[in-house]
């Protein structure tokens, strides 16, 4: 027998061995999300529950400040997918073709709270005690021309309140939203539920109100990515948002009942824990700021029509979108009527 016949049958295995290993790799997938708001619960439930991995996804989670930087990444490649506040950052990309909706993500429902409504303690105490009594004051969000904008518009409306009246800041993230309101620096701030309740949770300001509880069924987030990626891995687009959906109703199933109301199942401990786990905060402020999301992924042409609007009437963009064209149709589910 030849000496050069193991060696050749060494190499052989080897190579079988490894391109066993390169056939049966995870399709890698970068994914941003705002790593502070309970509005990501579907990509940290898919993610600890093994969704993406079953779907043949090998994800790298991006925690991200705020939604706006979610979609410049996409638009650079720096991401494949995120969760982000459809802000008009979004649109503007959107528009000129480099990103697109491939699904929605948490919506307000009632008996959930997705955003939510502070005062600082000095405000507070000089009587900005709810909503209704916002105008003359400061306000601040992450960004001018995001959804957290549009959703004190919204509330402003409501109890006609002129939006002139309030003096919106943009602080750029979360931590210096609060920083802002423990230095009575604003008056008050529009924030997701998680950052709410980190903050009052420590005595730092005082809860005045949910977006929910004003405005039924709200929608101000979505599921993107580029276009780039979705015409060029359609099938793993597919097995991205069929784990989204999974972690979505996997979330939704523990905080509701056979009637779809809402009510803590018995796995609802084992949720809060591990979404607390995945964001990095302390499961008191998961339990009491539990987000609904979408079963289903749906995105709401109308509720987005109506923030794109706003954003040309306030004159945030110059030019007019059909929300329509936003939409990847070979991916998204609709949900005018939930």
């Amino acid at each position: 027998m030849s000496r050069a016949l193991p060696s050749k049958l060494s190499a052989l295995l080897l190579a079988l061995a490894f391109g066993a290993t390169s056939a049966y790799a995870g399709d890698p997938v970068r994914i941003g999300f705002v790593g502070t708001s309970l509005a990501s619960v579907p990509i940290v439930v898919a993610e600890a529950k093994g969704f993406f991995a079953a779907q043949g996804l090998d994800t790298k989670l991006m925690p991200f400040e705020s939604s706006q930087p979610i979609a410049l990444a996409i638009a650079s490649g720096d991401a494949d997918f995120g969760t982000t506040g459809l802000s008009e950052p979004f649109f503007v990309l959107g528009h000129q073709g480099t990103l697109r909706i491939i699904g929605g993500d948490t919506v307000e429902r009632k008996g959930f709270h997705g955003l939510g409504f502070v005062a600082s303690n000095q405000a507070y105490a000089a009587g900005l005690t709810s909503v209704k009594a916002l105008g003359g004051h400061s306000v601040g969000i992450t960004q001018p021309g995001s959804p957290l904008e549009f959703s004190l518009a919204l509330v402003l409306e409501k109890y006609r309140i002129d939006f002139k009246s309030v003096r919106v800041m943009g602080l750029q993230s979360n931590s210096n939203v609060a920083s802002a309101l423990t230095g009575n620096q604003v008056d008050a701030a529009v924030m997701s539920s998680a950052n709410l309740y980190a903050i009052v949770n420590r005595g730092g300001a005082k809860q005045i109100g949910w977006l929910d509880e004003e405005v039924h069924g709200a929608d101000t987030s979505g599921t993107v990515t580029s276009t780039k990626f979705a015409n060029e891995r359609p099938e793993t687009v597919h097995r991205f948002l069929a784990a989204f959906r999974q972690g979505a109703q996997a979330w939704d199933a523990a905080f509701l009942d056979a009637q779809g109301n809402r009510a803590d199942q018995a796995n609802a401990p084992e949720m809060i824990a591990l979404v607390a786990k995945g964001l990095g905060q302390p499961e008191e402020v998961v339990r009491r700021g539990i987000t609904y999301a979408d079963p289903e992924a749906r995105i709401g042409v109308a509720d987005l029509q109506r923030m794109l609007d706003w954003y040309e009437a306030r004159g945030l963009q110059k030019f007019h979108v059909d929300a329509a064209t936003l939409i990847d149709m070979r991916y998204a589910k609709l949900a005018d009527q939930r």
